[in-house]
């Protein structure tokens, strides 16, 4: 056999047996959001999320000088916006956050952490495909800027205090339920008060 067929059969052979392997896992999961994805799996998304992020973007700076104004905006927002998927303490353990597949990130570790700004900016505006997380981009000055004041904050999620966590809880959003219950309690005890 020539070189060149034996380097075509070898790659055809390759590719048989990595399709073989999608396939006995795709039988063996069933593609189920429910099950931890393993070892492989998490490092191939984590690679494939680098590469999607251009690198223009990640080389960009933050416009928005760090403060505690910047950082307290950038809480208001993540409570309001964020927190339904990736826990108020940036850990993703909530209902939504367990349900995704993958998980919701743990914004607190490492892996989320040594991303450079303008790769935590351009997540935040253009989500990451195949996952839970969507693209937020408003196209505007002020959704930018907001989103800017949220990578400020996400910095400031392995720090959390017991006092930030109780006002970010007091911002998050509420069922109709919740606040029906709230407005009955509220109810009975002004009339116990009368």
């Amino acid at each position: 056999m020539r070189p060149a067929a034996l380097v075509i059969l070898g790659a055809v052979l390759s590719l048989m047996v990595i399709a073989a392997a999608g396939l006995v896992y795709l039988r063996s999961t069933g593609l189920s959001a429910r099950s931890e994805p393993g070892p492989i799996e998490t490092t191939t998304a984590r690679t494939l999320r680098r590469f999607s992020i251009p690198p223009g973007a990640r080389a960009r700076p933050n416009p928005i000088p760090a403060s505690p104004e910047a950082v307290a905006d950038g809480m208001a927002h993540y409570a309001d916006h964020c927190a339904t998927c990736h826990a108020n303490d940036g850990s993703g353990d909530t209902e939504m956050g367990r349900g995704l597949f993958p998980r919701a990130m743990d914004m607190r570790l490492p892996a989320t952490q040594e991303l450079s700004d303008g790769e935590l900016f351009y997540v935040i505006e253009n989500g990451i495909r195949f996952t839970g997380m969507p693209a937020w981009s408003t196209g505007t000055a002020d959704g930018e800027e907001s989103s800017w004041r949220l990578v400020h904050f996400l910095r400031r999620l392995p720090q959390l205090t017991a006092a930030e966590l109780d006002a970010m809880k007091a911002r998050n959003p509420r069922s109709p339920e919740e606040i029906r219950l709230e407005i009955e309690e509220e109810r009975f005890l002004n009339e116990g008060a009368q």
